[in-house]
């Protein structure tokens, strides 16, 4: 019997993960991106984590590979690095296959999400990379096509925007609007409410007490969500509880336990700790300016609601106790205390610092199941095609 997966890539502090469902159609869900140019490896060193996405991915009736969504949870760099490079850009009917058999081909998006933040413009205050420039570009192209018609786009032409903008960009929007607070199982216009529920948890509105300028802050955009993996059939009924959250840091975490306590929706199977295993997400005191930094309770608690067996998750560099953070050695030993050592994974450190792979979590009745990485001879371009096919899953105990 076929499972939802959900894969955690190696790409040192930056953030990227597949969710791949066992529906008919092998839904696809991309939550940020960060693929290196060649020229930042020439020697080929790192996973190629380009080849390995497009072996897990669809093809359309024009042979051309796709994601049901892409969700950008903000336009750090670090998130969106190689979406010019890797992907298509543009209407659907203007894709074109590359001249050299042996060049990458371009990988369609169906559906794009991201926050309404896709209107702002690059300042001092909101910094955008170009790749951050082309998205927010193809958002604006896509939604000013469903201003026009009033009516939901085909595939590669359609926009959801995350959260209500303040100043009322998203009036008459709302059919493709999914605000805060609430949930959905539509992806890609198919409703799939026996595989998936989303709740939106981020970005929140700008609170009563928060200054603007730290409102404006990109990490403050992030998009953060809930997302419950179902299997519902004859023979099983389950649920797996990912928490995705971008680069929320403290303040966020804070306002969430004061909304959500008490509730299900900061509940999880697996956590990818936000913002690359930082310590500012759990606490507003320096590490190397404070003798004894302290932890929100608050925030901790937020990130406490770890169900039985549950993995917290850094995708970041290996975690060392020095100067150099995100990632955190404070922020790990939190998670540690919540989640135990043995389910506590860096995507890279994973199966080791020398040759990281990606992290593939079987999402199983008997909850989140690691895969045994492949061996570390296959981790370069060359051999990454190979590596490509996931093994049978195993428990990580």
């Amino acid at each position: 019997m076929s499972v939802s997966t959900i894969t955690f890539y190696p790409v040192d502090n930056g953030a990227m993960a597949l969710l791949k469902l066992d529906d008919d159609a092998e839904t696809t869900v991309l939550v940020d991106m960060f693929i290196r140019p060649e020229a930042d490896d020439p020697d080929g060193e790192k996973f190629d984590v380009a080849s390995h996405l497009r072996a897990q991915l669809k093809k359309d009736e024009q042979e051309r590979p796709y994601v049901d969504v892409f969700l950008l949870s903000h336009n750090d760099d670090d998130h969106i690095k190689g979406v010019q490079e890797h992907f298509h850009l543009g209407a659907p009917d203007d894709y074109i296959f590359p001249e050299d058999e042996d060049a990458p081909v371009p990988i369609l998006i169906q559906e794009m999400w991201t926050s309404a933040r896709f209107w702002q413009r690059s300042s001092s205050s909101n910094k955008l990379s170009d790749d951050a420039k082309a998205f927010n570009r193809e958002m604006n192209r896509r939604v000013k096509l469903f201003q026009d018609s009033k009516t939901i786009q085909a595939e590669g032409d359609r926009a959801i925007i995350i959260g209500k903008d303040a100043d009322g960009k998203t009036d008459g929007l709302e059919t493709i609007v999914r605000d805060i607070d609430t949930a959905f199982s539509k992806i890609n216009e198919r409703d799939l409410a026996s595989k998936i529920l989303v709740r939106v948890l981020g970005p929140l509105p700008q609170q009563e007490d928060e200054e603007d300028e730290e409102f404006q802050e990109a990490n403050r955009s992030s998009v953060i969500i809930q997302v419950t993996v179902r299997e519902e059939s004859l023979w099983d009924s389950y649920e797996n509880l990912l928490i995705l959250p971008g680069d929320a840091e403290v303040f966020v975490w804070e306002c969430l336990w004061n909304k959500h306590e008490g509730s299900d929706w900061l509940d999880y199977d697996i956590l990818l700790t936000p913002h690359h295993c930082s310590w500012h997400s759990l606490s507003y005191d320096s590490e190397s300016e404070s003798d004894d930094p302290q932890v929100s309770e608050d925030a901790k608690n937020a990130l406490s609601q770890a169900k039985e067996g549950a993995y917290a998750l850094a995708s970041s560099k290996p975690i060392k106790d020095d100067d150099e953070t995100p990632p955190s050695q404070l922020a790990k030993n939190e998670y540690v205390g919540i989640v135990g050592h043995s389910r506590f994974l860096c995507t890279g450190e994973h199966p080791d610092e020398k040759y990281p792979q990606p992290i593939v979590m079987n999402l199983t009745a008997d909850g989140p199941q690691l895969k045994p990485a492949k061996s570390k001879s296959r981790t370069s371009k060359v051999a990454t095609a190979a590596a490509g096919v996931a093994l049978p899953h195993g428990r990580n105990d």
